[in-house]
């Protein structure tokens, strides 16, 4: 994930010159997945990223696939000059009350604004997207690339039961305990597309919905590209 890191950088090392000439390139490609609690994309998205550019090599394409979903986190640091840490929560579905806001903006003269910190967030994933041949695990990724023309929008669901026994299995959690989680964290990650898009928007208008319960990885990641290949995405 280096490479993502040190050409995000460059870019904006570039634009700050005025020698970039993004503006004349359409953005994307760009995919996004995102999953309801206990279907889980990293596996699935390193095994379609292989495969994508295993493609790209039978074409000649130098442009590689990769894909970014925690790093997120240490790029919209390092452009809000804070510690990782300090913006943590917000990539934990967490919120800041609008009272310690204040408080913390006195008592803090590096104090960044719940409000500046999605907004550079979501500056960073926009960025990145436009950049092209990139996988957006989660972190609102819908939400803020629906508009590129270039760019697929994947989810995957599953009945409740069965993503419950997955999480059970995983953590070592009774299925009962394992339940609540998984409900717990479905309403998280909604709240969390909320916060940069607001209620009752139309985020969830996803181009393909998956059922893990039903569909091997393979299936999936095969139908993905064919679907990527009928949108001249690759």
């Amino acid at each position: 994930m280096s490479d993502i890191l040190f050409n995000y950088l460059n870019r904006r090392l570039q634009e700050a010159e005025g020698k970039t000439k993004n503006s004349e390139k359409k953005p994307g490609p760009v995919l996004t997945i995102s999953r309801q609690s206990g279907c889980s994309a990293r596996r699935l998205t390193q095994k379609l990223v292989a495969e994508l550019n295993k493609r790209n090599g039978e074409k000649n394409d130098n442009k590689e696939w990769d894909y970014i979903n925690k790093e997120l986190l240490e790029k919209a640091a390092r452009e809000l000059n804070v510690k990782p840490s300090e913006i943590a929560y917000v990539f934990k579905y967490q919120e800041r009350s609008a009272l310690g806001d204040i408080f913390a903006s006195y008592a803090n003269k590096y104090y960044k604004s719940d409000r500046k910190i999605r907004k550079t967030i979501a500056d960073v994933i926009r960025s990145i997207a436009a950049e092209g041949n990139i996988i957006i695990i989660g972190r609102a990724g819908v939400v803020l690339t629906k508009d590129i023309m270039k760019s697929l929008h994947v989810s995957l669901e599953a009945p409740l039961e069965w993503r419950s026994l997955m999480i059970s299995e995983r953590y070592d959690l009774s299925f009962a305990e394992a339940r609540k989680s998984v409900i717990e964290m479905d309403k998280k990650r909604a709240r969390f597309r909320e916060s940069f898009e607001g209620r009752n928007t139309d985020y969830t208008w996803f181009d393909v919905t998956f059922n893990r319960m039903s569909l091997t990885e393979n299936e999936i990641i095969e139908t993905i590209i064919k679907m990527m290949e009928s949108k001249k995405l690759i």
